[in-house]
């Protein structure tokens, strides 16, 4: 093993923590009724804008059969809204409504200050280790 390649303890303990983490942040949710996929598509939708359901389907990496009822549940609860395509009639463009948007704003509100009540309790020097580890986690987010 090199020096800069990890050993199999730091990977599985960075895979746990990130996990724990990451489903800690989806528990604080401003919707408990929508699933975590039907979040992430209308994140997505109100981040990036539009996208055919096909878009959709490979941004979440899932089934276009499956985005489809993603989609179908979530124009039932007024959260999307879909058009003709402006280039190809034979398809739809899927855009997040106002509603969606306040859910998402919220559901980033709620993670966020959970986040930082628990950030507060961390000392000085654990937030410190946490801001210089900030760009390598972006680095593997990214990856």
């Amino acid at each position: 093993m090199s020096p800069s390649e990890p050993d199999r303890a730091t990977v599985a303990a960075l895979r746990a923590s990130v996990l724990k983490l990451s489903r800690r942040l989806r528990n604080q949710r401003a919707d408990e009724t929508l699933s975590p996929t039907q979040l992430s598509v209308l994140t997505v939708l109100v981040v990036r804008g539009a996208m055919t359901p096909g878009e959709l389907a490979r941004q979440e990496k899932v089934q276009p059969p499956s985005m489809t009822r993603v989609i179908a549940g979530l124009e039932e609860r007024g959260l999307v809204r879909r058009e003709p395509h402006p280039d190809d009639r034979r398809q739809v463009v899927v855009s997040a409504t106002e509603p969606a948007a306040a859910v998402v704003e919220e559901n980033r509100r709620l993670g966020n200050a959970w986040l930082a009540e628990h950030l507060a309790r961390l000392t000085p020097e654990e937030n410190e280790a946490l801001r210089a580890a900030l760009p390598v986690l972006e680095k593997l987010a990214q990856a």
